[in-house]
């Protein structure tokens, strides 16, 4: 991630804005000159709404796939600035060409001929503005900071909407060309070299870090095809954001309703106000235009900007779009034929429905890629500005095909003398009711929108305490006080050997890995939380008892973490499976919660559900309570059940740290993780071993048990720690075979992958399991 907290330079601010400008100058001129399809090269409306809808459809689908490869780029330039420059050359070529048409040609032939230009227009605008987005959105972290990025950005842009409109007065003025479609042909290519290097600008000016050593998904072309899948699980993630998906739905509904009758705009002038003469409509079709981009650069944005700051995003969004609505209601009294200059009335209302959209949404959606970030612990700038800005292009795809639909209801001809009767009044119905429609669905949707700034700001805390934590966890054993009794350990003792891998294959380490799963495990760590479920949800006696008939063939023991929320269920579930239960209560810093697990394990432990009653699950580690507060609870347990064994469980240094606490417990349970203390995985077995060797050096003689130990098969490496599925099944192969070979009662960590572990350890935390998340067998 390229972000900072700090403010933007202008200058950088100043670069994404004429980004911006390219950005909008295309679509903006596109829409100008579609007009000549219909008005001038005689396409029906059933064409006009194909070459408007199935390129952007195209659009649409390589945005994501463009996001995925974006994201996952590795390079010194970063993984945007190549892809700006390279979409912004190939998009002022192919719409420079896709714009050569001739009325001498026939009409199929011109058809075709911009329908396959627009596709590799498209494809050049989505090589373009995919990273290009994902440029605005890592610019900055601070909320106020983005709206800011945008704004400047939506009033460099809106500029293209000022310009734009008058082509229309060029393109029919017949002192300048000889007819509309030579005037498209020359300003296509003005526009297409003119617009190419303001898109070129933000590759130049916006800096970027090195993304050579990043651990990204590989851009091979069996990886792009599996981003498919990874694209479909995006959406499914996204979409299962409820902010996120109210703001897609809600830009689709007044984005898509705006679009479809924005072209309407030139025939309601020419038609409606100067009754069919386009020459005498003149400068009052681009007026319309222009006036309005006008107001929203001068006064939408900036008010809009204002209130966000004042009133937050969301109410910013609610009041811009009611005064919209005023706006569109009022052009249809203002359409006024022989009144042309009344229609300006109503473009500052008018203004604010588009112009304040993205300003809000994009910022919005910045706020909402942290939350993103928080709930499945990935930047996903990429991914997340592709699937809105697809919502944004289906949107504008479905526009041009309800626009032409609308063309053919109402029977309005662009070649006709006259026009049908009803059929200019009905453009202006659906000129008016269509974006106040969209509008009001969008302002339903957004009325519960909850990322507020408060909001906002706790989720930018939460990931810096989980970076924080997950720095610190790259090795927490690093600054150990007892790494010199683990150094005399490791002098002192020779490990077993561990099996030699060098020679064998994939296929014959699954095989290995399955005889030594077959052969049995002596505990499992129980994960019981289903994708979607997180800590403090209630888990249902049903899951426990699905996941418990899976594991209970394989295994003697399981260990659980907590005795409330359902948890309770697992050693009930594992007793009538005739298996051993190590039961533990959670206990941190919230007191009445401790006192209700407590109570929980004393009431199982007393009707014979559990075997090993364990007080705490790493608190120490957590700084969460005092070594005293621990032994207190361990005392308190004790004298309730005097005939089943009481210990508490942390990393097994803390015990070499806390001798008080060792001798507190009547067994010594230890979690030993060579994957957390960056060791690579031909270490890994041996360094397991002297973590035991060391812990029994401080054990007193008692009992000792690894009740966590384990090796992810996916995510980020911890020195030299690699997660792979090989490496997962090599580690779980020696390190069962060695606490079989010594005896050793050891609890595999852990059962099933559970996604809620990202939260707190990031994409490697949900990749511990034997099952995966789905409760299939990941390595047989």
């Amino acid at each position: 991630m390229s972000t900072t907290s700090s403010k933007v330079p202008m200058g950088q601010k100043i670069a994404f804005g004429v980004g911006m400008l390219a950005n909008q100058m295309f679509p903006a001129s596109l829409g100008i000159f579609m007009v000549v399809l219909v008005q001038n090269l005689g396409f029906p409306g059933w064409m006009w709404g194909i070459v408007y809808f199935i390129p952007r459809v195209l659009d649409a689908i390589t945005d994501p796939i463009m996001g995925f490869i974006s994201d996952n780029t590795k390079s010194r330039w970063g993984r945007r600035r190549q892809y700006v420059f390279i979409g912004a050359i190939l998009m002022g070529i192919t719409f420079s060409v896709m714009w050569q048409l001739y009325g001498d040609n026939s009409v199929s032939y011109n058809f075709t001929y911009f329908l396959f230009g627009s596709f590799a227009f498209y494809i050049g605008l989505t090589i373009f503005s995919v990273p290009y987005v994902a440029m605005g959105y890592e610019m900055s972290e601070d909320f106020h900071e983005r709206t800011q990025i945008m704004a400047i950005a939506q009033w460099i842009g809106q500029w293209a909407w000022v310009i734009a409109p008058w082509f229309w007065v060029i393109m029919y003025e017949p002192s300048w060309f000889p007819s509309p479609e030579a005037a498209t042909r020359e300003l296509s290519i003005w526009v297409g070299v003119i617009f190419a290097l303001c898109a070129m600008v933000p590759a130049f000016f916006i800096p970027s870090k090195s993304t050579k050593d990043e651990n990204y998904s590989p851009l091979t072309f069996n990886a792009i095809g599996d981003s498919i899948s990874q694209i479909i699980r995006g959406f499914k993630e996204a979409f299962s954001s409820t902010p996120f998906r109210k703001l897609c739905i809600s830009t689709f509904f007044i984005f898509n309703a705006f679009n479809t009758v924005a072209g309407f705009v030139f025939f309601i002038v020419v038609w409606h106000l100067f009754k069919g003469d386009a020459g005498a409509a003149g400068y009052w079709t681009p007026l319309f235009g222009s006036i309005g981009a006008l107001v929203t650069t001068f006064i939408v944005i900036p008010v809009v900007a204002r209130m966000s700051r004042k009133i937050g995003k969301k109410n910013a969004f609610m009041v811009s779009q009611g005064i919209a609505l005023v706006g569109y209601l009022s052009l249809w009294f203002l359409f006024v034929p022989g009144k042309p200059w009344m229609f300006i009335f109503s473009l500052p209302l008018h203004s604010f429905g588009i112009g304040s959209l993205f300003v809000l949404m994009m910022s919005m959606t910045a706020d909402v890629i942290d939350l993103d970030e928080l709930n499945y612990g990935k930047r996903r700038e990429g991914v997340f500005g592709a699937i809105y800005w697809y919502m944004v292009k289906f949107g504008f795809a479905i526009a041009g095909g309800l626009s032409g639909l609308i063309l053919t209801i109402v029977g309005f001809d662009g070649n006709a003398a006259v026009q049908p009767e009803g059929a200019v009044d009905g453009l202006r119905i659906f000129f008016s009711g269509l974006p106040m429609l969209g509008t009001i669905a969008a302002m339903y949707l957004m009325h519960d929108y909850d990322v507020d700034e408060k909001r906002a700001n706790e989720i930018r805390e939460e990931l810096k305490k989980r970076a924080e934590a997950k720095k610190s966890l790259e090795n927490p054993y690093s600054q150990n006080e007892n790494s010199a009794v683990l150094t005399k350990v490791q002098n002192e003792f020779s490990p077993k050997t561990d099996i030699d891998f060098s020679n064998k294959s994939n296929t014959e380490i699954k095989q290995l890995f399955s005889k030594s799963f077959d052969s049995g495990i002596h505990g499992l760590c129980f994960s019981p939380y289903l994708e979607g479920q997180n800590i403090g949800d209630q888990l249902s006696e049903n899951q426990i008892r699905r996941r418990m008939d899976l594991v209970s063939k394989n295994v003697k023991w399981v260990r659980s973490f907590s005795c409330t929320d359902g948890n309770q269920y697992i050693p009930k579930a594992a007793h009538e499976k005739g298996l051993k239960t190590m039961v533990g209560a959670w206990i941190g810093v919230d007191k009445a919660k401790n006192e209700q697990e407590i109570k929980n394990l004393i009431s199982l432990a007393q009707q014979g559900f559990v075997d090993i009653a364990v007080v705490g699950n790493e608190v120490l580690l957590r700084n969460e309570l005092t070594e005293q507060e621990i032994i207190d609870y361990i005392k308190e347990v004790k004298k309730s059940l005097p005939n089943t064994p009481v210990s508490y469980v942390d990393t097994y240094f803390q015990h070499q740290k806390h001798p008080l606490l060792v001798d507190a417990c009547d067994i010594i349970l230890a979690n030993c993780y060579p994957f957390w203390e960056g060791k690579s995985i031909e270490e890994a077995s041996s360094h397991l071993q002297h973590m035991y060797a060391s812990t029994k050096d401080i054990a007193n003689g008692k009992k000792i048990m690894i009740t966590e130990t384990g090796w992810p098969n996916q995510g980020d490496k911890v020195q030299d720690a690699e997660p792979s599925e090989e490496n997962a099944m090599k580690y779980f192969i020696n390190a069962n075979s060695w606490s079989q070979q010594e005896k050793i009662d050891m609890f595999y960590f852990s059962s099933f992958d559970e996604s809620w572990k990202i939260h707190h350890e990031g994409d490697v935390g949900q990749r511990w399991g034997i099952w995966d998340k789905n409760e299939n067998l990941k390595y047989i």
